[in-house]
């Protein structure tokens, strides 16, 4: 019992780290995206999925990416979850990838019956302790944009309404054609 609660307080810990770490370097200003020049690349992620399996970052170059860390707990997630769900239906074809990070802490029934509530239909993963970077984040929601190279984009702190996500999205998409 005892490594569980230091097993979720790490990966508590880890998402804290990574969102920092995007938010520091890919926006730290409000509006638009970073210029291509001023992007970093995204650290790799690999998390467990909710369902079992395994979701990588490496494994969707090409698609423009969503991270959205959000909690069971949080009032905004909420709020943005169903603007998230209608973004992956619609944008999901023309090459959007989203993915939940659930950081709850206390097990996974929480994050199953949040899931289930809104029928999440993009893959919901958990960090792993150790597998992401050591910097800090801002708070829930949080999510990071990364364009087809990997790159992170934007990053946006707070409950974000669909259309906003829906121009940045658009605008990533756009690019190299």
């Amino acid at each position: 019992m005892m490594r569980s609660k230091w097993i979720q307080y790490g990966a508590g810990l880890i998402a804290f780290a990574v969102l920092s770490w995007a938010w520091y370097f890919a926006t730290g200003k409000s509006g638009g995206i970073a210029s291509m020049v001023d992007r970093k690349a995204m650290p790799e992620l690999v998390m467990t999925q909710l369902d079992g399996g395994t979701w990588r970052m490496a494994e969707h170059r090409g698609q423009v990416v969503l991270v959205n860390y959000w909690a069971s707990w949080c009032g905004p997630c909420w709020e943005e979850t169903p603007g998230l769900i209608r973004l992956s239906k619609e944008m999901g074809p023309q090459g959007l990838a989203v993915v939940g990070v659930a950081v709850d802490e206390g097990g996974t029934a929480k994050v199953k019956k949040f899931v289930e509530e809104f029928h999440v239909p993009y893959p919901v993963a958990l960090p792993e302790p150790g597998s992401q970077m050591v910097y800090g984040m801002a708070g829930v929601p949080t999510t990071v944009l990364v364009d087809r190279q990997g790159r992170v984009a934007k990053t946006y702190v707070g409950a974000v309404r669909q259309g906003d996500f829906k121009k940045d999205v658009e605008e990533l998409l756009a690019e190299g054609r």
